[in-house]
């Protein structure tokens, strides 16, 4: 197990699980098995997230474009969703875990946007670790919607072009009240960023691992992050400039 510089935590870790099919193919078992065992792997990096003292953790849980799948398999990820927001509320609260959604959430069924609300009412005062679930979520979307948001306050007068400028347009972002991640995580192998956060990832360190998200535990996790404190974080800088600095 790595050691891990406390100092150097990301404030956010963000996640794309990938892989939880093909973990369930490598071991000819239905692909709803993997995304079951996938909410198991959920359950631990919140739990140690929380634990290590990151103050935001936000898993791309279903995409924009996850829709397309086999309505079979969309049926039954809505109910493991459904089922996994009712269980994890009382942790959530042990915890002092405050839950927040992003995406566009008038796509999801009815009953799985009443486990969400609920989920958002309980833990609403929680002041620890805040873990966004990514739903129905694309960025691509999200940044039209925030232009088509923006364009409207322009023409009813209440902005005037001369006031825009990046920390206004993210403002119309679902990610308003969120800093943008430090760190990325994308498990199973693939290397591209899936229509994640576009915008909010454009200083993000990115780490990609072979591990599919079903078997990516506390020792990844640790992995992860560690090779992150081992960075260098330069924001357009030099190296001498950042030593200057420090």
């Amino acid at each position: 197990m790595q050691t891990l510089n406390p100092d150097r935590l990301p404030r956010h870790l963000a996640v794309i699980m990938d892989g939880n099919g093909r973990w369930a193919k490598q071991r000819m078992l239905r692909r709803i098995v993997g995304h079951q065992r996938g909410v198991e792997t959920v359950r631990l990096i919140v739990e140690e997230c929380s634990n290590l003292g990151i103050g935001y953790l936000t898993l791309y849980a279903f995409s924009s474009e996850n829709w397309l799948r086999p309505k079979s398999e969309v049926s039954a990820l809505m109910l493991l969703l459904k089922k996994y927001i009712r269980s994890e509320i009382p942790r959530m609260m042990k915890n002092n875990i405050r839950f927040n959604v992003i995406g566009d959430r008038s796509e999801l069924p009815p009953d799985v946007e009443r486990e969400l609300t609920d989920a958002l009412n309980q833990t609403a005062a929680n002041s620890g670790m805040i873990l966004t679930l990514a739903l129905s979520y694309g960025s691509r979307q999200e940044i039209v919607r925030a232009a088509r948001q923006l364009a409207g306050d322009m023409v009813a007068g209440r902005i005037t072009p001369d006031k825009v400028d990046e920390q206004l347009f993210a403002s119309y972002l679902f990610t308003a009240d969120i800093p943008d991640p430090d760190l990325l995580i994308r498990t199973s192998g693939e290397m591209r960023i899936s229509n994640f956060l576009l915008w909010q990832l454009a200083y993000t360190e990115l780490y990609f691992c072979d591990v599919n998200w079903p078997d990516f535990g506390k020792e990844e996790l640790y992995r992860a992050i560690h090779d992150y404190q081992a960075r260098e974080r330069r924001y357009g800088k030099t190296s001498d400039q950042l030593q200057k600095r420090s």
